[in-house]
């Protein structure tokens, strides 16, 4: 049996967390959200889970998007982050400091968006996502 890819969303900003929460769950994606950096952290943190790929935003209190992005790709660098942002003239070199896989300006096409998941997630996995056995 196949399992869900794991996706996490982190922004401050409550509609886009929603909207992008609804657009990858009604792809049958397994999908956690995070209303800041500190939030988004502790879940990847968490024992129990360990996400396949993770979109954050770069601005957002307590902790940015660019610190969550250099924590995880020192701990987990095999796991694709996407950027997200509406701030400054210039945000793409933030994100590409942080190791940030793919940046992207808002307002961005979510069938774009949805195409650059795909593609991070074949390149992670070679094109085939790991299985799990259970031992008889």
């Amino acid at each position: 049996m196949k399992t869900p890819v794991k996706i996490l969303i982190i922004d401050d900003n409550e509609e886009i967390t929603n909207v992008l929460y609804s657009f990858f769950s009604s792809r049958r994606y397994n999908v956690s959200t995070a209303t800041n950096g500190l939030d988004g952290l502790k879940l990847i943190e968490a024992d129990n889970i360990s996400f396949d790929l993770i979109i954050t935003d770069l601005i957002m209190p307590n902790i940015t998007g660019t610190a969550v992005i250099t924590i995880v790709k020192k701990k987990y660098p095999s796991i694709p982050i996407i950027a997200i942002t509406g701030w400054g003239e210039h945000p793409e070199v933030l994100a590409a400091e942080a190791q940030a896989d793919v940046i992207l300006e808002k307002p961005f096409d979510l069938s774009e968006l949805d195409k650059i998941v795909k593609k991070l997630l074949v390149k992670k996995t070679g094109g085939h996502r790991e299985r799990k056995h259970k031992k008889p």
